[in-house]
């Protein structure tokens, strides 16, 4: 049975990022630290991907560990917006190409400015989501940060 892709996997390829894709069952949304205990994974190293709204409303891409919470004043300055908000669950797919616990910072319908949590740089590896429930990439955070055009920040509330 030939493996199917997803866009962020595709991509990686295309830009040569060592990676690796790691599956589990999963059939509806389930949040990022359930997940992590699934795939046997530490959370501060599985990775969530949000999508929020600058004042200036346009969307931005934080990447921060799965039992943290956005600080939306941290993901302002790093954006270098005057505010943040959430972007709508109702939005999601509108704005990403994604669904609810399948975001990938990789392969959105259009590239955002994306930010990932400064304690990435702590791990050889992170974990992210791969572009469809079910699906989680390994790489080095440096090699996600390149691919998406990224920053780290400090992002999670202390």
């Amino acid at each position: 049975m030939k493996e199917e892709k997803t866009n962020a996997m595709r991509i990686m390829e295309r830009e040569g990022v060592a990676f690796e894709a790691l599956r589990y069952e999963c059939t509806e949304f389930m949040d990022g630290v359930h997940i992590a205990g699934m795939i046997g994974w530490p959370e501060e190293q599985v990775f969530k991907t949000l999508v929020a709204l600058g004042a200036s409303r346009s969307p931005l891409v934080f990447v921060i560990p799965v039992a943290e919470e956005l600080d939306l004043k941290a993901a302002a300055r790093a954006a270098g917006e005057k505010s943040v908000q959430m972007l709508p669950l109702a939005r999601l797919t509108e704005v990403t190409g994604y669904i609810r616990g399948a975001c990938s910072p990789i392969g959105m319908k259009k590239s955002f400015p994306t930010f990932v949590e400064e304690t990435a740089q702590l791990f050889d590896v992170i974990t992210f989501s791969g572009g469809k429930r079910g699906l989680q990439l390994v790489c080095a955070p440096d090699e996600l940060l390149r691919i998406t055009g990224g920053a780290y920040a400090a992002l999670t509330v202390s």
